[in-house]
């Protein structure tokens, strides 16, 4: 549905469906070395990320919920750094 609504808007925007097949945890721990080697940083206006991102714990929950905003990030951060593809960037 969120596929068909972003085609909506614009067709060209390409748009990947993931599937968790392993704990957020697990996956968020190749894009916590990212962090440590201190290839990424954060512009502001990102305060509610970064909340999740400290509050974020072993069970997969970051203050008792789902940590819906680390959960896109590292979707985002493996896709674009950690995948062997390149991204693409579209013109304003």
């Amino acid at each position: 549905m969120v596929s068909q609504m972003i085609k909506q808007v614009n067709p060209e925007i390409s748009v990947i469906s993931v599937r968790a097949t392993r704990g957020k945890w697990v996956r968020a721990e190749p894009v916590a070395a990212l962090y440590a080697r201190g290839l990424i940083s954060h512009r502001h206006g990102l305060d509610e990320l970064e909340d999740e991102m400290c509050a974020f714990g072993v069970n997969g929950l970051s203050d008792g919920h789902s940590p819906d905003r680390v959960d896109a990030l590292v979707w985002a951060l493996t896709e674009l750094m950690l995948n062997k593809m390149r991204p693409k960037v579209r013109g304003i």
